[in-house]
């Protein structure tokens, strides 16, 4: 009869088969694990709409484009497009004019990712925009016009060869997000807080928001960053005031609450943002992504900074704006070389002094705007 210690023992056979099972078991979850990991990434990839004609149609125009003087500097421009195409758009009523850029954000990251700097361009600037190839296969001439009209006639391209043209500053990467795609991210982070100063009512818009520190979800936000008529004097000055302080707020909720290290905050935003965004080739990829968030998410709040292009009511039509020189040439010349860029806050006696300093003389040219640490309720 066999002993206990014996190979051929009940006890032994019993511990040979529960070692089996158990790395049966265990390789089984762990290539469940790894398939739910692919799928989950391939989902994501897919979600993510490349941008082929646009990357096709500047390589037409590669000669006319702008050099890289710093290299490894980056600029993205974010485009928010008021297409009522699209799940959820059409609500918004119909755009008489065609699909136009909503939204135009020039992002600059500074080499070695030091700081960035998000500025504004308005939609309704007079600007050259050159002859571009148009949706419908024609080609338009060059002229005078308003900016966002440079999506409407040629789309991204076109957009995209105007800001190179005025500014002289190479776009690496370009962004496309919806209306949907905006409050879906929005929403994928439970809600931005905001504060106001007096109760909101506004039909147009979608509002109806009490005075004090609310949370914005993506249909309040979405109204709160579009809205001219009831919020601040009507402009579109006071309106990108709203969309960058709203955008400061979002990054310090997206860091204070940790979603990019948490797995389970982290997918629902991913999934909204790669459904959201159309980009360009080079950004188009789930890896492609996260290296651009994974670089952008190393700056410190307080060196993410907010500002408009300087520009002064166009003469011909005070509804329109123009670019203000210098000023505008001198932020120009800093983003191109990546050199530092300083924003200062306008007080309620019209003089600006640095954000979290007296107000002192410059060596650089400064321009009025914020930085991501100001809290949107201080």
């Amino acid at each position: 009869m066999p002993s206990e210690s014996s190979p051929t023992s009940p006890r032994r056979r019993r511990l040979r088969i529960a070692v089996v099972v158990l790395g049966t078991t265990t390789a089984v979850l762990l290539v469940a694990g790894l398939l739910a990991g692919w799928a989950v990434y391939s989902r994501l990839s897919e979600n993510v709409t490349s941008d082929e004609a646009t990357a096709a149609e500047l390589a037409r125009h590669a000669a006319e484009r702008p050099g890289r003087p710093a290299p490894d500097a980056r600029n993205v421009l974010l485009i928010g497009s008021d297409t009522r195409s699209g799940e959820g758009n059409g609500r918004y009523g119909r755009n008489l004019g065609g699909e136009r850029s909503d939204t135009t954000i020039l992002l600059h990251l500074a080499a070695g990712r030091r700081s960035a700097v998000a500025v504004s361009l308005p939609r309704d600037l007079m600007v050259r925009v050159p002859a571009c190839r148009e949706r419908d296969g024609g080609t338009g001439p060059a002229r005078l016009a308003q900016f966002n009209s440079a999506f409407g006639t040629g789309g991204p391209a076109c957009t995209i060869r105007t800001v190179e043209k005025m500014t002289g500053v190479r776009i690496d990467h370009h962004m496309i997000i919806d209306f949907h795609g905006f409050k879906e991210m929005v929403d994928a982070v439970d809600g931005v807080d905001m504060c106001l100063s007096e109760p909101v009512r506004d039909k147009a818009a979608q509002l109806d928001l009490p005075a004090g520190r609310v949370t914005l979800d993506g249909e309040q936000a979405l109204g709160w960053v579009r809205a001219r008529k009831s919020l601040g004097d009507g402009s579109d000055t006071a309106r990108m005031e709203r969309q960058q302080r709203f955008l400061g707020a979002l990054v310090q909720k997206v860091r204070s609450d940790h979603v990019l290290h948490n797995p389970l905050r982290l997918y629902p935003v991913l999934h909204a943002a790669t459904s959201a965004l159309t980009t360009d080739p080079g950004l188009a990829g789930l890896r492609d992504l996260y290296g651009f968030v994974r670089e952008v998410r190393g700056i410190p709040s307080e060196r993410v900074l907010f500002t408009t292009v300087p520009r002064e009511p166009y003469p011909a039509d005070p509804n329109r704006d123009r670019l203000l020189e210098p000023a505008a040439e001198q932020l120009f010349e800093l983003l191109r070389h990546d050199r530092p860029v300083a924003v200062t806050e306008r007080t309620s006696t019209g003089r600006t002094g640095a954000r979290g300093a007296p107000a002192k003389p410059s060596p650089s040219p400064s321009f009025t705007g914020s930085t991501a640490a100001e809290d949107p309720c201080a």
